[in-house]
């Protein structure tokens, strides 16, 4: 799965704050990045549609929160990235993946 730059530092936002709306979302990036509220709002449901955020309505705005773990989502990309390499992901050594987890984080 490919992502931009912005929806992997919106994902990163959630994995740390949990939910949030639009307007929260943007109030986190406008001092850091700059950009709209349009441009949170267009990344917000390209990520739901790509299935990584679920919302909720809650009076006129949508709650977003990350549908996955950091570590469930880092684990699905490797498992992805290396299926073409493997015969099946379990054959991939647990020793080899712990020994360079350290790396990952």
């Amino acid at each position: 799965m490919t992502l931009g730059e912005l929806e992997k530092a919106v994902l990163q936002f959630f994995w740390k704050y949990g939910e949030a709306d639009a307007k929260q979302v943007h109030a986190y990036f406008e001092p850091k990045r700059g950009g709209t509220l349009n441009t949170i709002q267009s990344t917000l449901d390209r990520l739901y549609k790509k299935g990584l955020l679920k919302r909720h309505k809650s009076g006129y705005a949508y709650l977003y929160q990350a549908t996955k773990t950091k570590d469930d989502f880092i684990g699905e990309l490797f498992v992805d990235l290396t299926k073409d390499f493997f015969a099946s992901p379990e054959t991939v050594s647990y020793t080899h993946l712990r020994a360079h987890e350290t790396s990952l984080h």
